[in-house]
This record gives structure tokens, sequence and C-alpha cells, in this order.
């Protein structure tokens, strides 16, 4: 979610649509350092999105660097989403749903939802599985997750941050802040994340 109007009276799940080249841009890159990570296992969207007007962009933007149709599974609270499950992802049990735990789960959270949806994810995942966030840069700060979320799951392994802002509105308008792909792998708490500027 875009930080676009927030601190106005918007509800949580507002839609705003990640630019799916921003997101082909981060995934061949990833590639390059987690070639594995892609591959085996399902990949998960929990914040699929898309809409009449709108695919969902981090499923096409899979398809778009090669992941088959078939391992892109995709959930969201929508009703009118694209997605194939219709239903708040906190309150879904992947693994009974899907059979298994999904490979990777990715997508761009709605930020009052996003601690919440990390746990999760990091909880939903393999052993080594990974977990892919777009979140403003910003999301480094603060004290609750510097004493919360940074000490119970830790820091991501890498953090690929987009040296262009991203619009995500009709209008091509931007907002003031930089965002980055957050990347947790299950299992593995560095002292400090790497960073690449894309």
């Amino acid at each position: 979610m875009s930080s676009t109007n927030r601190g106005y009276d918007r509800h949580k799940s507002d839609y705003y649509v990640t630019p799916i080249e921003s997101i082909v841009s981060f995934l061949e890159e990833f590639k390059k350092y987690e070639s594995e990570a892609l591959r085996g296992r399902y990949i998960l969207d929990p914040c699929a999105g898309g809409d009449a007007k709108n695919p969902m962009s981090y499923p096409e933007a899979l398809k778009q660097i090669g992941v088959s149709e078939d391992r892109i599974k995709t959930i969201d609270i929508r009703e009118d989403s694209r997605a194939e499950i219709i239903g708040d992802y906190l309150e879904i049990d992947t693994e009974k749903l899907y059979g298994t735990k999904p490979k990777m789960i990715i997508t761009n959270p709605p930020f009052a939802l996003s601690e919440q949806i990390i746990r999760k994810a990091i909880n939903d995942v393999n052993d080594g599985g990974w977990v892919v966030m777009l979140l403003r840069l910003n999301y480094f700060g603060g004290k609750g997750r510097f004493n919360g979320l940074w000490k119970d799951v830790g820091l991501p392994k890498y953090t690929f941050v987009h040296h262009r802002r991203m619009s995500f509105t009709d209008d091509g308008k931007t907002d003031s802040i930089e965002y980055a792909h957050f990347v947790w792998q299950k299992g593995f708490r560095p002292e400090f994340t790497q960073l690449k500027i894309i």
C-alpha cells in the first residue's frame, strides 16, 4: 500500500496498484543472488489485489520472469480482487488450505497491517523459505519495531531499495517516500541487512 493519502480517513484495505515494472526489476536483481528462491514449492501473494482494470501486480511480475502460473497462489480481502481466494490472510491457515507451506510469500501489504502480515508470513513459509514485502524505506525506523519486530523476527537478509519513487495511482504522481523490497529468509537472522539500490 502506498503512503498516498495516509493520515486521512481511509480503510486499512484500500487498494493501490503496485507498478509491475518495479516488481520485475526487483525480481531480476534478487535472482542474481538467490537463484533457487523462486524455484520449487508454490509462491503466495496474500494481498494480491487486481481488479476489473488491473491485473494482480505480483503474480503478473512473477509470470513475466518465468514462474509458471500454476505455482502462484493468491489471496485478497477485497471482494473485487482477481485473487483465487477472497478472504483475510491473517485468518487463513495456508498450510491447511494448500496442503503444504509456501516457498515464498511476496506482497505489498496494507501499511496498517504490515507487521502482522510479516510475522504471519515468516511463520507460514517452509524452513529456509522467503518473505518479501514492499515497504517504505523508513520502515526501519521506529521504537516499536526496534524493540518488537526486529528483535522477534530479525532484520531482513536483503533490502532492495528502488532508486526511483513509485507511482501507485493512474495519474503517475509519486509521494515523498522511497520504497524497498525487504527480504527475509526463515531461519536466517543477520546482524545487519545487505542493502542494494536498484
